[in-house]
């Protein structure tokens, strides 16, 4: 028999993130996976995107409060939005693992773990908005992510998506999870609590990492540390802080404290 080629861990990452269908964004990473790769980092600025998902300004796109929960057509929009913010997950886990080629083993298996778990999410958001009449890609979304890339090292990413982003998430799932059960919407709750519950391991992912590469500062000031503004602590928490989410991902309660002290803000800068 010949040598059956695995393929690279380069390779599907770039498929991701050139991908031109929803299908292609949602390819599972294969069975035969091959983290190694001996070529030079690859720094991606944008990516390619299906038709009706292009990423638009900010100014072009509106998602309704979280009290829009409890009409469906509102609601809709609002899950249209977190799948956006899926998708942009699924990309910058992409992104990292072509940024980053020599990073640890561990660290490149964690990216690729997660990265299919963002996956996951992004389907059971895309079944909610059919189950609503809708589709992803019928309303313009934003490059919210991609606009504010972190410096191009496994620091510098796990600080800016895992600590700031996706701990963030910790509450808005969780938040948005009660709303839809409130409307009556128990399967699109049930979306939001699996989202909630990864979410939670997420997290724990880039605290373990921040732990390791920055192991002789206080994590507070190496996360600090790796934020450009506009990105600030306030990005990383919502209104309601979930301290019990944040203590099962592993957060000191330090760290923990020092963030509920901060006023939650909005991207555009006002409280939240």
């Amino acid at each position: 028999m010949g040598n059956v080629t695995r393929m690279r861990a380069r390779d599907w990452a770039l498929g991701l993130i050139e991908a031109e269908t929803l299908e292609g964004k949602l390819a599972p990473p294969p069975l035969d996976l091959t983290l190694d790769d001996l070529e030079p980092p690859l720094v991606v600025t944008a990516p390619r995107r299906p038709p009706g998902l292009e990423i638009t300004h900010h100014r072009k796109v509106t998602v309704p409060p979280i009290a829009g929960m409890r009409d469906p057509a509102q609601r809709a929009r609002i899950v249209h939005a977190l799948a956006n913010h899926e998708l942009q997950a699924i990309e910058l886990f992409a992104w990292a693992l072509l940024a980053f080629p020599a990073a640890p083993r561990a660290f490149r298996t964690g990216l690729v773990t997660i990265l299919a778990e963002e996956q996951l999410h992004l389907g059971l958001y895309d079944a909610r908005l059919r189950a609503h009449g809708t589709r992803f890609g019928a309303l313009p979304v934003t490059g919210h992510f991609w606009n504010r890339l972190p410096a191009p090292t496994p620091l510098g990413f796990v600080c800016w998506m895992g600590l700031t982003f996706e701990q963030a998430n910790l509450d808005f799932a969780g938040a948005y999870a009660e709303a839809a059960r409130a409307a009556a919407d128990p399967e699109t709750a049930h979306a939001l609590e699996r989202v909630h519950a990864d979410e939670i391991g997420h997290v724990r992912f880039a605290w373990v990492w921040l732990r390791r590469l920055a192991p002789d500062a206080e994590p507070w000031d190496a996360w600090l540390a790796q934020l450009a503004p506009p990105l600030t602590a306030a990005r990383a928490r919502g209104a309601h802080l979930d301290r019990d989410a944040r203590r099962r991902a592993g957060l000191d309660d330090a760290f923990i404290d020092r963030l509920a002290a901060i006023e939650p803000k909005r991207p555009s800068g006002g409280p939240r």
